[in-house]
């Protein structure tokens, strides 16, 4: 192979590395399922719902699930749950994927709690 095709072929796997390795993604699921899902206070779906992005380590997201009759909950989940194998070659060769090394759990599940018959009357 001639030092050209070498130096395409290296450029051509660094930057699918670096752009589909920035991406990490999570199934947010509930029970029951069908909740709205709102991200960081935007309405996005519902549940099961996959959710991607392209944080850096250590940022943090926040999850809203809406279901009518159940309580609303709340979380956060954070991009340093589980190491990613992609960034991290990537950045032998360029220091600035090290910044995605870590991502979310391929799965959140969360259970509602049905919201009480007296707090349902105390909203009345």
């Amino acid at each position: 192979m001639n030092e050209r095709f070498m130096k395409r072929l290296v450029a051509a796997s660094l930057l699918l590395t670096f752009s589909v390795g920035c991406t990490s993604s999570t199934l947010i699921r509930s029970e029951p399922s069908g909740a709205a899902v709102y991200i960081d206070g935007s309405r996005v779906g519902s549940t099961p719902y996959t959710h991607s992005d392209t944080k850096t380590v250590g940022s943090s997201t926040r999850v809203r699930l809406k279901k009518e009759g159940y309580e609303d909950f709340e979380t956060v989940i954070s991009r340093n749950e589980q190491f990613e194998v992609g960034p991290c070659i990537g950045g032998v060769f360029l220091l600035v994927p090290f910044l995605w090394v870590m991502g979310y759990n391929p799965e959140h599940s969360y259970e509602l709690e049905t919201r009480s018959s007296s707090a349902s009357a105390d909203s009345m």
